[in-house]
């Protein structure tokens, strides 16, 4: 099939560039023709609160890729439908994860002359909702011919709110390939002691991912130097100065680590490596990027039961789900994490990670597609014939 990949890639970070991406590669590793139509800047200085969005290092630069789209230069807009409807493609596939691409979604999207379009929907609504928010991603998820997700709960949610409209899920994979950096080096780089259980926050920090919570959990616990906290991402707006005086205030100097800054790939496999687990305390949400990641590499996942989370990270199989907010639940969850069931949920962990891969993934997106164009996505048979 002919299909345009829309989207944030090369030279910009974050979890949508890195799997937006992969997803262009991933369809041209299964014989696809795919052009990649990435914006020349993926967010304003305004409502970025990071120091900067671009890091070359962050995502492959693919031959496919064409630097068209300007979400926030609506004069440019109709050069960019032009040159998508001018490769006359089967289909469009594009991503929708947040209001702030609204405009320049709903003018591509618009019906006329253009193929069926599939929305890879990371978020139904924004993280923190508001009414103008959901407004958005209606203007943009109606528009589509068919919504595919990551997790059957989200998907659930789409197909009350866009009736008709067909759905699908699949799990993302990880994105990063694990280089298998031994555990004790990489503590000794990120200043670890090689003798403690190390748990891990790592990612962009928002008010939604919970962070705080697990400051708060992580002082409920012996401090007898059994665990160590490292804390590591670029935070939001004010949240960084917040952190540091809750960790002075919780009397946790000595047993976390704040490492507030944008963490680079090469980075994010140290500090996998370096982990017994990975915590994603979110208060709410749709998923997570680096569970999947996590997962890859073994390390169990201690998780809240938000959106689809619960559906990648199995309670007591490849990691630990508590309720969101829950202190205490997700306190004495991490203080029953003996040496026993973390040799347990790691076998768990890399038995899932096993499982979810981007064929797979291109493979249920293409069963979605199929169900929108009049193009059969099916291999030919090697040696078939009438």
């Amino acid at each position: 099939m002919r299909l345009i990949v829309f989207g944030p890639g090369y030279p910009f970070r974050g979890g949508i560039a890195r799997t937006t991406s992969e997803l262009a590669r991933a369809l041209e590793r299964e014989g696809h023709e795919v052009s990649f139509l990435t914006p020349v800047r993926q967010y304003p200085a305004w409502l970025y609160p990071g120091r900067d969005d671009r890091d070359p290092a962050a995502c492959p630069k693919l031959e496919c890729a064409l630097p068209v789209l300007d979400p926030f230069a609506p004069g440019t807009w109709p050069g960019a439908r032009q040159a998508a409807l001018g490769w006359d493609a089967d289909a469009w596939v594009v991503p929708y994860w947040t209001w702030a691409w609204v405009g320049l979604w709903a003018y591509l999207l618009r019906v006329d002359r253009r193929p069926p379009a599939v929305a890879v929907v990371h978020n139904p609504v924004d993280h923190e909702e508001g009414a103008l928010k959901r407004i958005a991603a209606g203007m943009v998820l109606s528009r589509c011919q068919a919504l595919f997700t990551h997790a059957e709960a989200l998907r659930l949610i789409l197909a009350a709110g866009y009736p008709g409209i067909p759905t699908a899920a699949h799990p993302l994979p990880a994105v990063i390939a694990g280089r298998g950096i031994d555990r004790a080096r990489a503590r000794q780089a990120l200043a670890l002691p090689v003798e403690a259980r190390v748990a891990v926050f790592v990612g962009l920090i928002r008010p939604y991912k919970g962070v705080d919570v697990l400051l708060e959990a992580f002082a409920r616990l012996p401090a007898d130097g059994t665990w160590r906290l490292l804390v590591a991402g670029e935070p939001w707006g004010e949240l960084g100065p917040a952190l540091h005086r809750q960790v002075l205030r919780l009397g946790l100097a000595e047993r976390v680590t704040l490492d507030l800054r944008w963490v680079a790939e090469d980075e994010l496999e140290r500090l996998l490596a370096a982990a017994d687990v990975v915590v994603l305390p979110y208060r709410s949400g749709s998923q997570s990027a680096l569970a999947p990641e996590a997962l890859a590499r073994g390390v169990p996942v201690v998780t809240t039961r938000v959106g689809g989370l619960p559906e990648v990270v199995q309670h007591g199989v490849n990691g630990l789900v508590v309720a969101p907010g829950a202190v205490d639940e997700l306190s004495a969850a991490l203080a029953g994490l003996d040496d026993d069931a973390l040799t347990r949920l790691a076998a768990g962990a890399r038995a899932t990670g096993a499982r979810l891969s981007w064929a797979g993934y291109v493979a249920a997106l293409e069963r979605l597609i199929e169900q929108v164009t009049c193009v059969s996505t099916k291999k030919p048979t090697p040696g078939g014939g009438l």
